[in-house]
């Protein structure tokens, strides 16, 4: 079942940093599309099934970003 997760990401802020990102989520098993929207921060992650959020975060940090966790 396709399932899409939204995460809020901080740090980002040109074209590069979202290509970084991209990339980096893409390489999480399970992910099969990514959205980026640079000027909210929001990151769209479609998988074919549930996500480990800590692997996305994961992902995020290796990109060089933080991901805001929602309080």
């Amino acid at each position: 079942m396709a399932t899409t997760s939204t995460y809020t990401v901080k740090g980002m802020t040109c074209g590069h940093c979202v290509s970084s990102v991209t990339e980096e989520v893409t390489e999480v098993p399970g992910v099969t599309g990514v959205t980026v929207d640079l000027a909210t921060g929001l990151v769209t992650v479609d998988s074919d099934g549930p996500i480990d959020d800590a692997a996305i975060t994961a992902a995020v940090e290796e990109a060089g970003y933080e991901v805001v966790t929602p309080s």
